[in-house]
């Protein structure tokens, strides 16, 4: 009876842990308190930019695109979320954007509205709008709480028991898993995602770029581009975390009728 018990109350609070992903509709496990999700961020986003360089936003043109892009956008999904009663969701986020000085092709947004965009991305996003399409992409995993999805998912897998504990953020396990989620330790921006979660995010960045007065329909070049950068030397879809640049292309032109009803030129 003891363990019939136990097992009624944690599918009680896996019921109680779903939510829906905004726009898409998508039911997901999300275990963690975001006041927990946002503290462990903050701590490891104030870490990042103690360790690394932050280009002045006051005297580069870059920096000050990367930061009038993602208010934009920002803004444009605030203004949703209020609208539709989601409002509560995102109530906590406190919008930062930098951009850091870095070759690496990288940019990423971390629970909370942290958000870094890498100067090697800019050679390849080539303009504004191309950039939307990329930082619209990252908040998107921010606002469908993939981070927290992906934690649950491996706290499922240890064991639920442990899920209990993690809302002081402090146990081991629960650091773990956040660490690979959001590959801190050296590698922080290179997130976890499945196929699946990288897809949902291209879904809901291109429509936000299109909310914030950005042509969704510049998301296709850009990814056009990535796809050329490789020279053949990404592995297969099936061996990725990611989805195939091939994939994502598509995708996105099935996108953008659902995409354009958004768009309304600045």
């Amino acid at each position: 009876m003891k363990k019939i018990a136990l097992i009624f109350t944690a599918g009680i609070g896996l019921l109680a842990a779903c939510t829906r992903v905004p726009i898409t509709g998508r039911s997901q496990l999300n275990l963690l308190p975001e006041s927990t999700m946002q503290s462990m961020a903050l701590q490891e986003y104030q870490s990042f930019l103690s360790s690394n360089k932050v280009v002045s936003q006051s005297s580069n043109r870059d920096a000050e695109m990367v930061k009038r892009v993602g208010q934009r956008i920002a803004g444009a999904v605030t203004a949703y979320m209020n609208q539709n009663g989601m409002g509560n969701q995102i109530a906590d986020y406190k919008w930062e954007f930098n951009l850091v000085d870095s070759k690496e092709v990288n940019a990423w947004c971390m629970p909370g509205g942290k958000v870094v965009v890498y100067t090697g991305l800019l050679p390849v996003t080539q303009n504004e709008t191309a950039l939307a399409c990329v930082m619209g992409h990252e908040i998107a995993h921010a606002i469908a709480r993939h981070g927290n999805e992906r934690m649950s998912q491996g706290l499922i897998a240890q064991g639920i028991q442990v899920a209990g504990s993690v809302a002081l953020g402090k146990n081991p396990t629960a650091v773990n898993l956040f660490n690979q989620a959001f590959g801190v330790g050296g590698n922080l921006g290179i997130m976890a995602f499945s196929r699946a979660n990288e897809l949902e995010a291209d879904h809901l960045g291109v429509i936000f770029m299109a909310m914030a007065g950005y042509n969704p329909q510049e998301s296709i070049p850009f990814w056009t581009r990535m796809a050329n950068m490789s020279n053949g030397q990404k592995p297969p879809e099936f061996m990725s975390t990611h989805p195939s640049d091939a994939r994502r292309v598509q995708q996105l032109q099935q996108l953008m009728p659902e995409a354009m009803k958004y768009y309304k030129p600045r």
